[in-house]
């Protein structure tokens, strides 16, 4: 048995953010194997589920690893089997600290997005996350339980990122982690989370060695999935971060079905 661990936006979806019919083949294929598929992503449960549902993925052995690894969540089973929260004391600081460089910043509850207010990042953000948006300019005040993650969001200002970012990395030491999806993203969640952590978890679970997993990506945020496989796949379109932690980079990219090509020729298929 394999395990496949893929990111989507970048990775697994082309820049339409559709599976592609090659790429659907190739799923299907590895799936009707007896090898199990881990849809790995920054993106909430919902919005994972609303990109397996329209990709027509329907087959069993599908799991999905939700907001940077701090859900695993079994298809068939409907269920959570592993999840690692943000303790909800940490949510008012990290907002303030946010507000201290006008800097967007959003939570979630199970089923919402939740932004202090309607502006343009959180706009440029439902593009494709197609959830409700819940206003609460006091992000704490909307949660019963602690999110999963944080996000904070610079459309096109990186240096504010990067200088809140800073300015919270002592508090966030052992606490929370800080790591960019993209120049514009940067995820905030549980330290002991993490997609790399997802992946040991999964391999003990299906008492797979870690040699058979293999880990797809093209962000930062990927890096401890690469690190954590047998075989990190690093996309032609990646970052040149993500490329110098992987043991294999892809002839094509996220756009030309560069997934479904590199892993035909690893498993010869």
């Amino acid at each position: 048995m394999k395990l496949l661990f893929t990111d989507l936006d970048g990775t697994l979806l082309n820049n339409d953010s559709q599976v592609s019919p090659d790429t659907r083949t190739f799923l299907h294929d590895f799936l009707q194997a007896g090898n199990k598929l881990i849809l790995s992503s920054g993106r909430p449960l919902l919005s994972i589920l609303e990109v397996k549902e329209n990709a027509g993925l329907t087959q069993p052995d599908i799991f999905l690893t939700c907001s940077n690894g701090t859900q695993i969540y079994d298809c068939d089973r409907a269920c959570s089997i592993w999840e690692k929260r943000l303790s909800l004391s940490y949510i008012p600081y990290l907002q303030a600290q946010a507000d201290n460089y006008g800097l967007h910043i959003q939570t979630y509850t199970a089923d919402a997005i939740v932004s202090p207010a309607e502006d343009a990042e959180i706009t440029y953000y439902r593009r494709k996350i197609h959830l409700p948006l819940l206003i609460s300019p006091n992000l704490r005040d909307a949660l019963t339980e602690g999110p999963f993650k944080m996000l904070a969001i610079s459309l096109n200002d990186f240096d504010k990122l990067e200088a809140f970012r800073s300015s919270i990395s002592d508090w966030a030491q052992n606490k929370v982690r800080t790591i960019y999806s993209n120049h514009m993203y940067l995820e905030l969640f549980d330290w002991d989370a993490g997609k790399g952590n997802a992946v040991r978890f999964l391999c003990d679970y299906f008492h797979v060695p870690l040699s058979d997993a293999y880990a797809a990506g093209d962000a930062d945020n990927d890096i401890s999935m690469l690190a954590a496989a047998g075989t990190g796949i690093a996309m032609l379109n990646a970052s040149e971060k993500l490329k110098q932690k992987a043991d294999v980079i892809t002839g094509l990219d996220n756009d030309h079905d560069g997934l479904a090509a590199t892993m035909r020729q690893l498993l010869h298929i």
